[in-house]
């Protein structure tokens, strides 16, 4: 069939069988300048390649969490979900009014169901290229003709179908069961229309075809080079099949959502399983397969100070170079400078320091961090108070000094690489930041409702003020890291059998590279307590994985947003320090400063209600 591609979003009108609008989602997007025939782009080497390359559009920035001028608005494939859960506090946009006001499908952001652009292109991708021989030699001057041999066509099909399995994975993360698009459609079919996979069938579908590529793909792809990067690798197959098991696994989509097991296609058709603790054993065998693969290539990253583990250098060095911890990154990123834009630097930098300070954490991310003797705050023995102030600098250097107020003296160092409070010191400039009115990050302007800044992965060279020193910093957008892994090995394995020594081993790995003791040192009693060793790896994931992305759809999948222990709780009153405040006694109280939205409705995103309304066979998520 021949067929004109179109730039993404210039899309042709489908015809669909109620006679009405199109169905954006199943066109095609490319980046070539021109109108081009399937059979011009794949007889000619460059347009195949540029073809080839555009289905890579839809991986997404981790770094993107704000709405950037510069680069444009932030995608539901980015990383918005910090500011949808109980992380941060983001003073803008989308960020700042939907927490509070809540959403309904015709206006929810953040959408990820543009994605059936990119699986559409790697399936015609698939159904069309093909080997182009070298024809003629070479020219003239010596050049060798460009020709798609067999090698490359191999992996050029087996990234394409890599892709097509990963953006399936991603749809489901967010919308549950979705339609499987595994072979090219006529957009220009009067009858275009499709009712949705199940979860079984949609999980089934993602970890064949993690099975099928992962061979094809490379083993293992040096990261030096930044066009390298979002190449997916077998182990990046290992590890998206492992994820999906887990997910279908977990409460949300293993029968402990009672609205969505009630939910059919019109057909009749069940969409949610019923529950089968089964998943956990597949769960628990892709996360080894991947772990096995993974000897040798990923280790946990480590920097060492004379000979000793740093745990403080290590955990703010994992975020700013590529290393042995990275599984899969893009070449993308949306920190942005100091200077110029409003990237994620400038909204994350303290306004004292040149940014505009509006990304705030949530007191309650910075209760969930650990004291440095490894036991969360209410714990007994923790040490932990809110009463009075420090009178000992805390060394090395970036923790707490004389002065602070003890709700941030003796914690771990994560909380230190991760939260910008009251009192702590600024890096190049050396500045005592402070929330209070009249210092230079109160509400006068730019602020942070909840008195914390982010901090983790900024970069602590980058400043405004100081001019030797840079206005930004490049670094990649993580996708998944090693630590995750480790987590998600430990929860399965504590579902299918508590006692298994593995699971504090994982999570034990984790949390030396943290600096914090083991938790047969910390917490002895809970190992082998399946139900103490899972809310332990909750509070575990929740600290090691913060602002990257994931626990918004933790807090889903174990189905606890609605809990009132503060372990999961979306919904309800969040707090933040008392900003507005004149003197540290009055700032330094806990006070609320939204309620936020949540509705069991929310587990699920809502499929965009222009699509439900021009089908006759997509049906909405419950609650919608």
């Amino acid at each position: 069939m021949k067929s004109k591609i179109y730039k993404a979003l210039l899309l042709c009108c489908i015809i669909i069988s109620m006679g009405s609008c199109s169905k954006n989602y199943l066109n095609v997007s490319d980046e070539l300048a021109g109108q081009l025939t399937l059979d011009q782009i794949f007889s000619t080497p460059a347009n195949a390649r540029a073809f080839h390359r555009n289905i890579f559009a839809g991986i997404g920035t981790s770094s993107a969490m704000v709405f950037n001028t510069s680069t444009g608005a932030v995608r539901g494939v980015d990383n918005p979900w910090p500011a949808f859960t109980d992380e941060n506090r983001n003073q803008q946009g989308a960020f700042r009014v939907e927490p509070p006001a809540g959403f309904n499908a015709s206006n929810a952001p953040f959408s990820r169901w543009d994605l059936y652009l990119y699986i559409r292109q790697a399936n015609v991708f698939m159904a069309n290229a093909k080997i182009i021989p070298r024809v003629g030699g070479t020219s003239s001057g010596g050049t060798v003709a460009d020709a798609i041999e067999e090698p490359e066509y191999k992996k050029l099909m087996a990234q394409a179908r890599f892709l097509r399995a990963y953006y399936h994975y991603l749809l489901f993360e967010l919308y549950g069961p979705v339609p499987i698009m595994d072979k090219t459609v006529n957009p220009n079919d009067a009858d275009l229309d499709f009712e949705r996979n199940s979860v079984d069938e949609v999980v089934n579908f993602v970890t064949k075809e993690m099975d099928a590529v992962a061979p094809e793909l490379d083993e293992y792809i040096p990261l030096t080079d930044i066009n390298n990067l979002a190449l997916p690798t077998k182990g990046v197959a290992l590890a998206v099949k492992a994820k999906i098991l887990v997910m279908a696994a977990s409460p949300l989509y293993n029968g402990g959502f009672a609205e969505a097991m009630a939910l059919t296609n019109k057909s009749g058709k069940r969409l949610f399983p019923a529950k089968d603790d089964n998943k956990w054993l597949k769960a628990v065998s892709a996360l080894q397969d991947f772990i096995n693969f993974s000897v040798g290539k990923y280790d946990l990253y480590r920097e060492f100070t004379a000979g000793v583990l740093d745990p403080d250098k290590s955990i703010y060095q994992l975020f700013q170079a590529m290393n042995s911890e990275v599984i899969w990154a893009s070449g993308n990123e949306a920190y942005g400078s100091i200077s110029s834009g409003d990237g994620l630097v400038r909204r994350a930098t303290p306004r004292s320091q040149g940014g505009y300070g509006n990304v705030g954490p949530t007191q309650e991310l910075v209760d969930a961090f650990f004291m440095k003797n490894g036991k969360s705050i209410n714990d007994p023995g923790s040490g932990y108070s809110e009463v009075g102030f420090s009178t000992v600098t805390e060394v090395p250097a970036g923790r707490s000094e004389a002065g602070t107020f003890n709700m941030y003296v003796n914690r771990e160092p994560r909380f230190y690489a991760s939260i910008v409070y009251h009192g702590k010191r600024w890096p190049v400039t050396n500045a005592l930041i402070k929330f209070t009115k009249g210092n230079g990050n109160d509400i006068a302007s730019n602020y942070s409702i909840t008195g914390y800044n982010m901090y983790k992965r900024l970069n602590r060279t980058v400043s405004q003020s100081v001019t030797t020193a840079p206005k930004s910093f490049y670094r990649p957008s993580f996708i998944f890291r090693l630590a995750e892994f480790y987590l998600l090995y430990a929860e399965a394995l504590n579902e299918v059998n508590p006692a298994d020594p593995k699971i504090a081993q994982y999570v034990d790995l984790v949390r030396e590279r943290a600096g914090i003791p083991k938790w047969s040192v910390s917490n002895p009693a809970i190992i082998g307590n399946q139900a103490l060793q899972r809310e332990a790896i909750r509070k575990e994931s929740r600290v090691e994985l913060c602002f990257e992305g994931q626990r918004y759809f933790d807090v889903r999948r174990w189905m606890i947003a609605e809990s009132a222990s503060g372990q999961g709780a979306q919904g309800g009153p969040f707090y933040g320090m008392n900003v507005g405040a004149e003197t540290d006694a009055d700032f330094l109280k806990r006070t609320q400063y939204e309620t936020r939205v949540f509705t069991r409705a929310y587990y699920l995103w809502p499929i965009p209600l222009a699509e439900i309304q021009k089908s006759t066979k997509l049906i909405q998520n419950p609650g919608w």
